[in-house]
């Protein structure tokens, strides 16, 4: 890469509205132009300005239906980016919230939270502990998942397919615990598997999940955690 094509990237996220708009598409799903605007706050014109460049630069995919067009995130290796470069520009005392409904939001987001397609905040951390005290998952050479943890993706119906460039496991820094939790296909698998087997449900309208009572029985079963560290 030439030193004008990093520096075209970098610009691209040197935007707060672009930054809100990509913070936003860390959940994985595909927003409308309208939608997006509502949530950073700004004029559709705006917005469509933006998402322009974003889609000509490559960090977003457009998909259009009827009348309607929609954006995401172009791949896992842009939310990885998007996922690091929040961690590392998080402060390190945070602001106070604004207000008890702030607070709430961010309390929730903090306790768990869906990044991009993989578990974070304390759910995130406290299922990549569980995954590394029990042998499932090693972090000492770098994040890799053990014979014993591909069986247990097995066994719970999470068959692990390689595909295209993406690791099986991998390392992703979590901007609230500062510290890494699980990503990869690994951690995809695990986020799918834990929404649609009712362990976690979405809450509200940012990417912040909850673990359902059959989700913390489950969890205790499979991995040993304990429900109140859940909470």
């Amino acid at each position: 890469m030439a030193a004008k094509d990093l520096a075209a990237l970098a610009a691209l996220f040197a935007d707060e509205t672009r930054a809100a708009f990509l913070l936003a598409l860390l959940d994985g799903r595909a927003w409308t132009a309208g939608e997006l605007a509502r949530h950073a706050r700004v004029a559709p014109s705006t917005t469509s300005e933006h998402l322009g460049k974003l889609v000509a630069g490559g960090v977003l995919a457009e998909e259009r239906q009827g009348r309607h067009r929609y954006v995401r995130l172009a791949d896992d290796r842009v939310a990885d980016l998007v996922e690091d470069l929040a961690a590392r520009s998080a402060p390190a005392v945070p602001e106070a919230p604004r207000g008890l409904r702030e607070a709430s939001a961010g309390q929730a987001m903090a306790r768990g939270r869906t990044c991009y397609d993989h578990l974070a905040g304390r759910l995130g951390i406290a299922l990549t502990e569980a995954m590394t005290v029990r042998g499932l998952l090693r972090q000492d050479t770098g994040f890799a998942l053990t014979e014993d943890g591909l069986a247990w993706f097995e066994e719970l119906g999470m068959p692990l397919a390689p595909k295209g460039r993406r690791p099986v496991a991998r390392g992703c820094l979590d901007w609230t615990e500062r510290r890494p939790h699980l990503a990869g296909l690994a951690g995809a698998a695990l986020c799918r598997h834990a929404l649609d087997a009712g362990w976690c449900v979405r809450i509200g309208s940012e990417r912040a999940v909850k673990v359902t009572a059959d989700g913390e029985r489950a969890l205790h079963a499979v991995l040993g955690i304990e429900p109140a560290t859940l909470r």
